[in-house]
């Protein structure tokens, strides 16, 4: 007779619990309660991008560090307290810092319809619309999250490192129910975003005993890199870096491109390509916009249906940076 161990039998669990839950979801959730959400949202998304370019990135990053951790509960906005270090003030979290964005949102549908739209709503919302308006793809939201009510720093090192390796990436996704096609699509969300010199300074300086820089990357690109972190003013800069995609405000498959021509900036990017199990993906996303499109979305809304809470176990915060 077959015996299964505990942790295949909890992860088969979980999966289920976590499935029962998505049911839970619905595109017309609030279509009685708050009709013009959407509207209120995208329009505060819209103009907080017009006047930061640096607004699409951070939200794409806060969906996905929000649901990574403990599921999509917007725990990721609570402020820390004097007894405990909240998510955002993590390590991965600290350059997050578009919060305002969701909390003028939220400001606007307590007027419209009092305690009713979730924090984690308005964050899956906002993540669709910030890709929306940047060129990419449209999906519907399924919506009917509740916040969470606990949010501990120490909990984001388990989100991914820029040092990972393809295995440890697989691995990483798997843990979360996401597989490989999902690692591939979502890193995708790169094609929008910016990194620190010190994400990346690893593949440019002293990368082992044999090589100065990564000999994955595209000389001229390595050099090209490494020069623009090279003088003091940048190393002294904390937010001097460079742009994971030369079309970084608008949202293709730019992104792809580039890690085909060995010109990812960090090492997790290049990963992608540089693995047998991954590669095809980042060179069909590479020669097909469309696929990687059709691909993205269907992955975004698995990636929001991480560990949803329902009335029983989350609530609907009046403002997002405490629990009520």
């Amino acid at each position: 007779m077959l015996r299964l161990s505990h942790e295949f039998i909890f992860f088969v669990f979980a999966i289920l619990v976590a499935q029962t839950k998505a049911k839970q979801l619905d595109s017309h959730y609030y279509e009685q309660t708050c009709p013009h959400v959407e509207r209120i949202i995208r329009d505060v998304v819209h103009k907080a991008t017009l006047s930061d370019t640096k607004v699409p990135p951070r939200i794409l990053r806060m969906f996905f560090h929000d649901c990574f951790v403990r599921g999509c509960d917007a725990s990721v906005l609570l402020d820390s307290t004097d007894d405990n270090l909240a998510e955002k003030d993590g390590p991965p979290n600290i350059s997050l810092r578009a919060y305002y964005v969701i909390d003028k949102a939220k400001a606007k549908l307590e007027k419209a319809c009092p305690q009713t739209v979730s924090c984690a709503d308005i964050i899956a919302i906002a993540a669709r619309d910030v890709v929306n308006l940047a060129g990419g793809p449209y999906w519907n939201v399924l919506k009917g999250r509740k916040d969470g009510k606990t949010s501990r720093a120490n909990e984001t090192l388990d989100l991914p490192t820029p040092s990972f390796n393809a295995t440890k990436l697989i691995k990483l996704f798997s843990k979360k129910g996401l597989g490989i096609k999902d690692l591939v699509t979502l890193s995708g969300a790169h094609t929008l975003g910016f990194s620190h010199c010190s994400s990346f300074k690893s593949r440019i300086h002293r990368f082992d005993d044999n090589f100065d820089m990564d000999p994955s990357m595209d000389i001229m690109f390595a050099n090209t890199l490494k020069q623009k972190c090279a003088s003091k003013h940048n190393r002294d800069n904390n937010n001097s870096g460079y742009y994971l995609d030369s079309t970084s405000s608008v949202f293709d498959n730019e992104y792809y491109k580039r890690l085909v021509a060995r010109k990812g900036v960090l090492a997790t990017d290049q990963a992608l390509y540089n693995d047998y199990r991954t590669k095809f993906l980042v060179e069909s996303y590479a020669r097909y916009e469309a696929l990687f499109f059709v691909e993205f979305a269907a992955s975004m809304v698995k990636l929001g249906n991480l560990g949803v809470n329902d009335h029983h176990h989350g609530e609907v915060r009046e403002k997002c940076r405490f629990v009520n």
